[in-house]
């Protein structure tokens, strides 16, 4: 489906009954990350696997900040009147995900955080490097924000009270100490450190969490 939001043309697709649950991938990719999961969460959930800006079947944008992406999901949100989901974002989406928790706290009841840091700091020698050859050879805006965003301060985490379950790979381009902060930040946070796993083998066409967020999110 798709939705106008602004002048920001969004596609959305939307399965199963239950309370609304909003997945949000990463940088450069599209809902069909999800597709091994979404089996396991449909028949708990209202699930709404979104394309943010850029992506997928959504419209292009001028210019990429997660500040802007936050805010087309909270439009979404109010548009199609789903009350309060909860968000589950995998790196840019979990960056995303934690910004409508800081900036339209309302709108969101539970967090899953997959694979996101708090500013380009956070991201390994190696993830930089990866990101630094992505722009080279592509010279992406999209790519871009990667290396100049986000800044997600401590204040901002301490400050979220959406109860949250923080996950990120055993070998993830996320700083452990990154991640550690994000949970150690929110209030009553959960942290979930997966075994060999590296920054996406857990989430892109996977199940391997999925028996986890149904029991984190029930």
């Amino acid at each position: 489906m798709y939705i106008q939001l602004d002048s920001q043309v969004l596609y959305y697709e939307k399965e199963g009954e239950g309370d609304p649950l909003i997945l949000l991938h990463g940088n450069g990719e599209d809902h069909t990350i999800f597709d091994a999961m979404i089996p396991h969460l449909v028949p708990h959930f209202t699930v709404y696997s979104l394309d943010s800006r850029g992506c997928g079947l959504s419209s292009p944008s001028t210019e990429y900040h997660y500040e802007d992406m936050a805010s087309d999901v909270a439009k979404l949100i109010n548009a199609i009147d789903i009350g309060r989901p909860s968000i589950l974002g995998f790196s840019d989406g979990g960056i995303i995900a934690l910004l409508c928790a800081i900036h339209h706290p309302k709108l969101v009841d539970k967090l899953i955080i997959c694979g996101a840091n708090t500013s380009p700091k956070g991201l390994t020698f190696k993830g930089k490097h990866l990101i630094k050859s992505e722009y080279r050879k592509t010279k992406s805006d999209m790519v871009k924000m990667m290396l100049r965003e986000p800044d997600i301060t401590d204040a901002q985490l301490s400050q979220i009270r959406s109860r949250t379950l923080v996950f990120a790979g055993e070998k993830d381009i996320i700083k452990p100490s990154d991640t550690k902060k994000i949970a150690s930040l929110i209030q009553d946070a959960k942290l979930d450190i997966i075994p060999g796993a590296d920054h996406s083998s857990y989430i892109i066409h996977s199940d391997m969490i999925a028996p986890k967020v149904v029991d984190f999110l029930k």
